[in-house]
């Protein structure tokens, strides 16, 4: 007989692992080998398996007796009706499975979410600097007035489901050697409605939604960056259901004049060659107005200037970023005859 393997290899978790940790891990597994999603050979040892691991990890004083004994600790003093919780035992087996799958363990769930919608737009720095209120007019599935979502012609209502009695779904008992449960299936008849229609709506032709459009105000936050941004239940909608999202996919505008970095903003500035020898002071702009800067005598070209607090937020950091001003010393590319002899003179002066 193979020799089990560590638990936490399992799962592919650590000792450190947060119980929430080890539950969003084992649901990932579970819905990859369950047997009824997963039709190979091996995928019901599997799923046995990783459930048996769940079961010692996900319980405090299982795990502690694991962490010290191992398997002999936990074989020892725990019986598998224990770590599977067969006859419904308090935090079992059963109540994991039906906690992370849903009633019946299955997971089918009746309730349907209507799809997502894109809305592509592009901001300034400004935006960036300080959010922008939008408004937009979004042609999108609504509900359908003539019915108020029904799908059912004014006056009539929906039959139930006599192949579901309601419930829009089947149920099989399953038996997996090491524990018994119930696993369910949309209900063919009626789709997993539990319910169907009998006259439907002339205007939606049952469906409950038409074509639409409807204004949705929303705000861009600021310190936003290139990417894309969620608007919660805004997306195609659908009676009885859960409405899509709509995904704001934003791009900022390139500015003429300032680059952005994360929160920081980087500005190039000119300056005369004599004014960078002899030193000057000068304004600049920046996205919250103009400043003043000194640019020390003797400055070299590529000297950065920065201007503390100048930049913008991020909404994934706190704090504002900086201005970096970036010196540009320009270098005239003709010079009169009474200039050079001035610079000739300066040259010797120099030698």
């Amino acid at each position: 007989m193979a020799a089990k393997r560590d638990y936490y290899e399992v799962l592919g978790v650590s000792k450190t692992s947060s119980p929430d940790e080890i539950k969003n891990q084992y649901r990932k597994l579970a819905l990859k080998f369950h047997p009824d999603r997963n039709q190979s050979a091996d995928a019901a040892e599997h799923f046995k398996e990783i459930s048996e691991a769940y079961g010692v990890l996900s319980d405090s004083e299982k795990k502690q007796t694991y962490d010290q004994y191992g398997h002999d600790g936990v074989d020892g003093k725990y019986s598998s009706d224990d770590i599977f919780g067969r006859g419904g035992g308090g935090g079992g087996f059963n109540d994991i499975f039906e906690s992370i799958f849903g009633r019946g363990g299955g997971g089918f769930t009746q309730q349907q979410r209507g799809s997502d919608i894109l809305y592509q737009t592009t901001v300034t720095l400004d935006d960036v600097l300080h959010g922008k209120k939008m408004e937009i007019n979004l042609q999108k599935q609504i509900k359908c007035d003539n019915c108020h979502g029904s799908g059912c012609k004014p006056g009539t209502n929906k039959k139930t489901c006599t192949s579901c009695n309601g419930q829009g779904e089947v149920r099989q008992t399953r038996n997996m050697g090491f524990a018994s449960f119930v696993t369910a299936a949309p209900c063919p008849t009626c789709r997993g409605q539990g319910s169907m229609i009998e006259t439907p709506c002339n205007n939606c032709k049952g469906q409950g939604r038409v074509k639409g459009t409807k204004k949705v105000d929303f705000e861009i936050p600021p310190g936003i960056d290139t990417g894309d941004y969620i608007v919660s239940n805004e997306g195609n909608e659908i009676p009885d259901g859960i409405n899509g999202d709509l995904v704001i996919r934003v791009k900022i505008q390139s500015h003429s004049d300032f680059k952005r970095d994360g929160k920081d903003i980087f500005y190039d500035q000119d300056v005369s060659m004599i004014d960078a020898a002899l030193g000057c002071e000068l304004m600049v702009p920046t996205l919250h107005g103009e400043e003043k800067i000194k640019v020390d005598s003797g400055s070299q070209p590529n000297t950065i200037i920065k201007l503390k607090g100048k930049g913008v937020s991020h909404i994934n950091s706190r704090g504002t970023g900086d201005q970096y001003v970036r010196i540009v010393v320009n270098v005239p590319k003709k010079l009169n005859k009474h200039q050079k002899n001035l610079l000739n003179e300066f040259k010797d002066t120099t030698d």
